[in-house]
């Protein structure tokens, strides 16, 4: 374990910001020349159900000052053949920026507690060493769009921020399982600890009888359970990753990185002389069973999390992207008023080609206002809601979800039918304001340009009392757009 500097993925949002918009873009191109390269991790060795979890220090990646515009990735095998997600399940991998020491050792694998190494985190409201990385993704990687939008970058590289007898570097960690042979694929990618035969925490603590499942259960070196009599032969793998960038120039306008956990509680400081806001990412949790297959109340298969969320610097937002695992179902971000942000939607393979593996999240839709048209203001209190179908045991990595309405599908998204269709408009115009219509057992409703960027995503609000406007399993409102 590498002490206070372990980062897990969760159900989050992912924000760059923009603390001023520009008049026009049309000249950046032109005088900024786009660079990109291609590079790969160090091997890991895989075998039928094993884990590899490993963090690579001073990986190769671009120098200088620099505006990042975009970061993609893939595992593939020493040949350079992508490998898909049923044989090596990419449970995450997420970059971080550091400073490090001149001519003093490289960490280990096994933590540091040294001034020789100083994470840089991004400007997300998590507490300390919780979620600070600049990139990271999981399953959904290869169909998750990651560019920065002209004239926008992710400046980095300079060296005024460096501190004196310091140089800066970056820190890659996969976590992949390879799930040849096991017993239960989907157990596995969701860590059950009773298919790893897990009782014991990384620091040799006993684990809670509650805890069903998660990353405690799939640490490096574990394996799943394999079906009886399947052998397999180990592989060299390896994570590739492409990068693009531009040099930094004065035409460049930077933007910030905010990551923020549906998990966080929020409470107020106890130091009365420097008031502010304590976070605290729980990067796990875990849902209470919420139906039986003899259930007909409308939601009863949905598990909504939400948590309310204080930015204490503001901007414009350039994009936006939710991360969720098997089983979900969507993650919006709403303004104080109740105005959609951001509304980002997983995508299901429906094959056995990579990048569209059957029942996988091979993808997720992306925000990408229209520059100057969605602002949060200092301070604003914001709603991060995270909906998941409860369709079957999800013990996974945020949390573990009842079986409830499928008692046979094995499919994740069994119970969610997806209804699409493409329409022209006869002449172009400006979004003032959207709002869907759906009925009970309604998730949400999405709509998209060409391009698949969201142009509004409308979501139902279900009751959950008594009273007049708030009936229990009734759609008593719905989420509206005004960009």
């Amino acid at each position: 374990m590498l002490g206070s500097c372990r980062i897990w993925l969760v159900s989050s949002v992912i924000l760059l910001l923009g603390l001023t918009i520009p008049c026009s873009c049309s000249s950046l191109k032109s005088k900024i020349k786009t660079k990109s390269a291609v590079f790969l991790s160090p091997k890991f060795e895989v075998g039928p159900g094993s884990v590899s979890n490993k963090y690579y220090y001073n990986i190769d990646f671009p120098r200088g000052h620099i505006a990042l515009k975009s970061f993609d990735a893939e595992v593939v095998d020493e040949a350079g053949n992508s490998v898909p997600l049923y044989e090596t399940y990419l449970h995450h991998w997420v970059v971080s920026r550091y400073y490090h020491r001149k001519n003093s050792p490289e960490p280990d694998q096994d933590g540091f507690n040294s001034t020789d190494f100083v994470i840089v985190r991004n400007d997300g409201i998590c507490q300390e060493n919780v979620l600070g990385q600049y990139y990271g993704l999981g399953s959904e990687t290869r169909r998750t769009a990651t560019q920065v939008p002209d004239p926008f970058g992710v400046e980095v590289g300079n060296a005024a921020e460096i501190p004196s007898g310091y140089e800066e570097k970056w820190l890659l960690n996969v976590h992949a399982i390879d799930t040849r042979g096991v017993e239960d694929k989907w157990g596995c990618i969701e860590c059950r600890c009773d298919l790893y035969n897990v009782s014991k925490d990384e620091s040799g603590q006993p684990l809670s009888p509650e805890y069903k499942g998660g990353l405690s259960c799939c640490i490096d070196g574990t394996r799943c359970r394999l079906s009886e009599g399947f052998e397999g032969p180990k592989r060299i793998l390896y994570l590739r990753y492409t990068v693009k960038w531009f040099d930094w120039s004065d035409f460049i306008v930077p933007v910030k990185i905010y990551i923020f956990d549906v998990t966080d509680i929020m409470k107020a400081s106890k130091n009365s002389t420097m008031p502010r806001a304590e976070h605290n990412c729980l990067i796990e949790f875990q849902v209470e069973k919420s139906c039986s297959p003899s259930v007909t109340t409308s939601n009863a298969c949905v598990d909504t999390k939400r948590t309310s969320l204080s930015v204490p610097s503001g901007g414009y937002v350039i994009y936006g992207v939710a991360h969720q695992h098997t089983g979900g179902a969507g993650s919006t971000l709403y303004k104080q008023d109740g105005r959609t942000i951001c509304s980002s939607l997983p995508i299901y393979g429906k094959g056995n080609e990579v990048g569209n593996e059957a029942g996988y999240v091979v993808g997720m839709s992306t925000c990408y206002p229209q520059p100057g048209s969605v602002k949060i203001n200092d301070g604003e209190t914001l709603i991060l809601e995270s909906i998941y179908n409860s369709t079957q045991s999800h013990a996974g990595i945020e949390y573990e979800v009842k079986k409830s309405c499928s008692p046979s599908g094995r499919t994740c998204n069994a119970c969610i039918d997806i209804k699409r269709t493409s329409l022209t408009l006869p002449s172009a115009e400006y979004v003032i304001y959207a709002v869907a219509h759906q009925h009970t057992r309604g998730i949400n409703s999405t709509l998209y340009r060409q391009d698949g960027q969201t142009i509004c995503s409308s979501l139902p609000i279900y009751g959950n009392e008594n009273e007049v406007g708030n009936e229990v399993g009734h759609v008593v409102g719905m989420s509206n757009c005004f960009p």
